[in-house]
């Protein structure tokens, strides 16, 4: 990627996949300057009743543990962690989101220090709207922009060869079950191809220099800290020495990281939700056993820890750590949700979050830290709120495939999330049309008949299909 595009270059060309005209296409505008995108998604919080001199006051928002025991955990200098959908907006203000405040720590995220440090001046994907493309209302072919996944093919080529390797077991079953996605090549590598980009993207604008005068009142502490320390000849990394280097390896390396915690999430999630196929192919644990199953998804948990450590940056540790247990917190969330909570939009929207976006997000800014950009920087913010907004499109979007697609597309059975009693935005926003859906809603399609109803409700309404995939196109063009 040449020096003269953006970090908003990626939000431009970056697709999320479609299967029909009506299905979502997105491509997202280059990263303005918003007051409500000022928040840095892990800060310390100021208690707004104490004198600003006094120190910050953490709020932890924890799903697995207790406040007082994540509260323990924390020293001076480890990072404060809090949801992104604390930090940033989860729906339109026309459906009643809120903008969230500007938080401690957040005042670097601005796109015009993005465009000056990169000497972007001539951004041909400056003002792209969903709206001009085919299928979202305007005439324009999707494939006039350049293909995400063609600007790293190079890149990825080696992938799977390379992490059937990582995973290598001298146990033959298990070795079969945890490299089971990795020989049969399935899926787009959608995550990895995130973070190539990424990593492409970030070496265009020069890192910020956290110890001048005006970092310093809004960027202290962890905040500035954990950019990886970067052994090349000038200590930048540039579109010119980024591919072959160490920074390169280590970013490409959190690729094949994140593909195995999201493999070793897919396995255990199969598991606990008794799918027969996965993919367009057998599940794991139908292949082989439950036990197998859980074992071989421990084994790529454990393998990615160990791989996570050897990218020796405490702080990207910190960051993806928290990533892996934002997977347990949303499943917890989905077994266990009261039923009331069933209905709103915004736990379902948090659920999504801490089960899809939470992943992504983090390792797009655990991709600028590796790259040498600090914590708290514009560049890493803008990563981290990229990934988020991106997150939550795709799995809006996936939940709209879920009942317009076929199966053979998914790569699973459609109407998953309904015999799992789960509800999505196309059915919560039916319920607004159809109150008699809410009981459905809340007993989770248990009753003979409801997921029938419920189905019927969906397709004979005007508005519910239209008002989820704004929803994700609201996502999409924001990130």
């Amino acid at each position: 990627m040449s020096s003269q595009r953006s970090i908003g270059f990626v939000a431009g060309i970056l697709l999320l996949g479609t299967v029909s005209v009506d299905a979502l296409v997105h491509n997202s505008m280059p990263l303005k300057s918003r007051n409500h995108a000022l928040s840095v998604t892990m800060s310390a919080v100021q208690d707004e009743t104490t004198n600003n001199k006094k120190a910050a006051k953490f709020r932890p928002n924890p799903i697995v543990v207790s406040a007082k025991a994540e509260a323990l955990s924390h020293s001076d200098t480890t990072m404060k962690l809090i949801p992104s959908y604390d930090l940033f907006q989860m729906l339109s203000e026309e459906e009643g989101g809120d903008i969230p405040t500007t938080s401690s720590g957040n005042a670097m995220r601005d796109a015009t220090d993005l465009k000056a440090n990169t000497g972007n001046k001539d951004d041909k994907l400056e003002g792209l709207q969903l709206s001009m493309f085919k299928g979202c209302g305007g005439s324009v072919n999707v494939n006039t922009l350049p293909d995400p996944f063609k600007m790293v093919e190079q890149e990825l080529k080696p992938f799977s060869d390379s992490i059937k390797e990582l995973v290598s077991t001298d146990q033959p079953i298990l070795s079969m079950a945890a490299k089971h996605f990795f020989e049969k090549r399935h899926g787009k590598r959608f995550r990895p191809t995130i973070i190539q980009l990424m990593a492409k993207a970030v070496t265009a604008a020069v890192p910020e220099t956290m110890s001048s005068s005006a970092a310093e009142s809004s960027i202290s502490g962890w905040q500035g800290l954990g950019a990886s320390e970067i052994e090349v000849e000038g200590g930048v990394i540039t579109p010119e020495n980024h591919q072959g280097s160490e920074v390169w390896r280590r970013q490409a390396q959190l690729g094949q990281i994140v593909e195995m915690i999201h493999v070793a999430s897919l396995i255990h999630d199969d598991v606990l939700d008794e799918a027969d196929t996965r993919r367009g192919g057998e599940a794991v644990h139908k292949l082989y056993s439950n036990k197998v199953a859980v074992l071989a998804g421990d084994y790529l948990l454990a393998r990615a820890s160990v791989l996570l450590a050897r990218l020796e940056n405490t702080a990207v540790v910190q960051i993806m750590a928290t990533a892996l247990e934002s997977l347990v917190a949303g499943e917890i969330m989905q077994l266990k949700a009261p039923a009331e909570s069933l209905l709103e939009m915004e736990s379902y929207l948090r659920k999504s979050y801490y089960k899809t976006a939470s992943l992504i997000c983090y390792a797009c800014r655990s991709t600028a830290l590796l790259g040498g950009h600090a914590y708290g920087s514009t560049v890493a913010t803008a990563c981290e709120e990229f990934g988020y907004h991106l997150g939550l499109a795709y799995q809006i979007q996936d939940d709209i495939l879920d009942f317009t697609a076929a199966a053979s597309v998914l790569g699973k059975p459609a109407l998953a999330d309904m015999d799992l009693g789960l509800s999505t935005a196309p059915i919560l926003y039916a319920a607004e049309e159809f109150p008699h859906l809410k009981p459905m809603i809340m007993r989770r399609f248990k009753n003979k008949g409801d997921k029938q109803k419920a189905l019927e409700a969906l397709y004979s309404s005007d508005i519910a299909m239209d008002k989820a995939k704004a929803l994700a196109n609201f996502h999409a063009q924001v990130s």
